[in-house]
């Protein structure tokens, strides 16, 4: 406990409670859509594609978007990058308080909450840049337990939609973004962008990157851990309602632990990648990844449940270890290189060719 209090003392642990408090809300409000997924099929009734494309499409947005504001963070500054990100959801999400009708609607409003998906690319480098070289891993790891905001949304959304209409739940969301985004402008303290080089520095940088063979090695793996487990959670709720009939609160339950134990497990590998080697500590990962995922689909109900909970586990232990090899093989433009790993994550893919049988 004494050498984890030495290392949050290491540097201005502020920015790190305030870029894990943007994490976490921010993914509570990217699997919004998930999370209410089966109220939201009853209320529209819509087929089990539609439902499908209105839970992948945040996904995939959060991928696109997350080139943007990694462009921002460095080229900007991360910290108003993830000012103008936490406005732009509380604006989405008004707009689903108060005006969303209909299947064509509700497409577009999935689809801006994407902007959510953008936070990796500002929270992961207002951490890092917090903290010293030799504490990435386990700080990075905090900071990226933030997708804790899986475990809050998939628990607590169904039973709101169930209590109130889909509609206030967005209402409820709002609120919280509005708090998030005052609590983050006081806690996390002004910085003075990077000097700017002029456009042909930004394209020689990212030249530069993509003849990297590391970087599409890290695309890889990071499309395995994180990328499997936004899309396995944000499925998963759909997956035990169509296969195994559970209930909407039941189903949530079940995703939340799941989410639970992805998340809070990251510190855990990126402390172990510290010490052990990321790589090394990969090889022992990824064949439990696998090995869980094919037996996700049982006949039995409670071994399913067991391996989404080991799967989910391991890809989260797994992503703390990504996290640490970012940070030891490219140590600046941390911002740049979480966004050539985070638009490559299969989630949306998952969520797809689950839905139409693929």
């Amino acid at each position: 406990m004494s050498e984890i209090w030495s290392i949050l003392k290491s540097g201005h642990w502020p920015s790190l409670a305030g870029a894990w408090l943007h994490l976490t809300v921010s993914f509570m409000v990217w699997l919004l859509v998930g999370a209410m997924s089966i109220p939201l099929m009853v209320a529209l009734q819509l087929s089990e594609t539609e439902i499908a494309w209105l839970v992948s499409v945040p996904l995939l947005g959060g991928a696109v978007l997350r080139m943007v504001a990694g462009w921002s963070a460095d080229w900007l500054g991360a910290r108003p990058t993830a000012v103008v990100i936490l406005v732009m959801e509380c604006l989405v999400l008004c707009w689903g308080w108060l005006g969303v009708t209909g299947y064509g609607e509700a497409l577009a409003f999935s689809a801006c909450l994407g902007v959510a998906g953008a936070s990796f690319a500002v929270s992961l480098p207002i951490a890092s840049r917090a903290y010293p070289l030799s504490a990435q891993g386990f700080v990075l790891g905090i900071a990226a337990s933030g997708n804790i905001g899986t475990v809050l949304i998939l628990f607590f959304a169904p039973r709101w939609a169930a209590a109130l209409d889909w509609h206030q739940v967005c209402g409820i969301m709002d609120g919280v973004v509005a708090a998030t985004l005052l609590g983050f402008v006081l806690v996390v303290p002004r910085t003075t962008p990077a000097p700017r080089t002029g456009a042909v520095a930004w394209w020689y940088h990212a030249a530069q990157l993509i003849r990297r063979r590391s970087a599409y090695w890290l695309s890889f793996l990071y499309a395995v851990t994180f990328g499997g487990f936004v899309g396995l959670c944000s499925v998963l709720p759909l997956l035990l309602h169509d296969v195994y009939r559970a209930d909407a609160m039941e189903a949530g339950a079940v995703a939340a632990l799941c989410g639970l134990l992805g998340s809070v497990i990251r510190p855990a590998g990126g402390y172990v990648a510290d010490r052990q080697g990321g790589l090394r500590t990969l090889y022992y990962v990824l064949p439990v990844i696998a090995g869980a995922v094919v037996a996700v689909i049982s006949p039995s109900q409670t071994m399913a449940v067991v391996m989404m909970m080991v799967a989910t586990a391991a890809m989260g232990f797994g992503n703390g270890v990504v996290f640490q090899l970012v940070a030891e093989w490219f140590p600046k433009d941390i911002g740049w290189r979480l966004v050539w790993l985070g638009r490559r994550g299969p989630s949306a893919d998952f969520c797809y060719r689950y839905s139409s049988g693929r």
